[in-house]
């Protein structure tokens, strides 16, 4: 008999999995260090794609607005934290939508064997 893999998905207000995993800003502890805040966490298939690249330049122009109503934001995707850091160096170039040379301050989590991803 086959084996199946039961799927959970995450509901507002259930508790997120904890994991430590290294990010852009260094290794994170989620969600310990984010206690007493609200958190943002958001994924990406792959740094340098043009959809990705806009949804992060629009993060990037509202991240002072979520920290004011105490919310982090936190990327990941199966990049590398060299791919992550290129990709948001590249991106404080860019213009889009009336966004004008984004600086990405969040940091974005490395999950090249998705063990993040997978929780």
């Amino acid at each position: 008999m086959e084996e199946r893999n039961t799927l959970s998905f995450p509901i507002i207000g259930r508790p997120a999995p904890s994991f430590i995993a290294n990010t852009t800003h260094g290794e994170i502890d989620f969600p310990k260090q984010y206690e007493g805040k609200w958190v943002i966490l958001f994924s990406h298939p792959a740094d340098f794609t043009p959809v990705c690249t806009t949804e992060f330049m629009t993060f990037a122009s509202l991240q002072e607005e979520f920290k004011s109503i105490n919310t982090e934001l936190v990327g990941l995707s199966i990049d590398s934290v060299h791919s992550h850091l290129g990709w948001v160096k590249a991106i404080k170039g860019y213009s889009w939508e009336g966004i004008e040379n984004p600086e990405v301050k969040f940091p974005i989590i490395d999950d090249i064997k998705m063990e993040v991803a997978n929780k």
